[in-house]
């Protein structure tokens, strides 16, 4: 079975997804890019991913041809692809329905540094993508030019996005998002909320990079 590994974390992940609340029922995606052997595995279309298994998940190439898989990939499999084929720092990708990220992207509000945990994005606000049909190439396009030097954007009046080095990191800052826009909104409900600098992350992601270089 082709990428049997990372079709295996996809499910992982996904199941993952459902049980903590970042999506429900069949909506949000997760993929995992083989850059060696230039494949992606990305989670199927319209499929409970609560019974999901690694041969459901669909094997595809850059040019988006299906490889291995009887299912059909998920719709926003161009908004996968894209990140891979044009950031070679990007090898993972999780998108979300998750409440409080899509109430800002409702809003049209971007997640500004409330908490130092916005540092996972790699800047200090996660910016909104503007609105595009679902599963569009025209989606693809806008989300790919608003996460320049950053792994994580809202996608207005639909959900977010997160990527990453690898799943762990894609998945971490798609919880952390959640986490900082839920806070972000709570505090907004109160009063006006203090906003870290971008002097004050810029020092929080040299802390970030300097625990990650402790660890390898």
């Amino acid at each position: 079975m082709l990428l049997e590994k990372e079709r295996e974390q996809v499910v992982v992940y996904c199941q993952r997804m459902i049980s903590t609340g970042l999506t429900v029922g069949t909506s949000g995606n997760i993929s995992i890019y083989n850059r060696e052997e230039g494949l992606m595995a990305i989670s199927p279309s319209s499929m409970d991913y609560m019974v999901m298994e690694p041969v459901d998940v669909v094997v595809q190439d850059l040019d988006g041809n299906v490889l291995d898989s009887p299912r059909r990939p998920s719709s926003e499999s161009d908004l996968h692809l894209i990140c891979y084929k044009n950031r070679e720092d990007i090898n993972a990708v999780v998108h979300t329905h998750s409440p409080n990220t899509t109430t800002l992207a409702i809003l049209g509000w971007e997640l500004p540094a409330v908490h130092y945990n916005v540092a996972y994005s790699g800047g200090s606000t996660i910016p909104v993508a503007p609105y595009r049909l679902f599963g569009t190439m025209e989606l693809a396009e806008v989300a790919l030019k608003t996460l320049k030097g950053r792994y994580g954007c809202l996608l207005a009046n639909h959900g977010a996005l997160a990527a990453g080095s690898g799943i762990s990191h894609a998945y971490a800052l798609a919880e952390q998002m959640e986490f900082c826009a839920e806070i972000y909104l709570k505090a907004k409900a109160v009063g006006e909320p203090n906003v870290l600098s971008e002097e004050q992350i810029i020092e929080v992601i040299g802390k970030f990079i300097a625990y990650s270089s402790q660890e390898k």
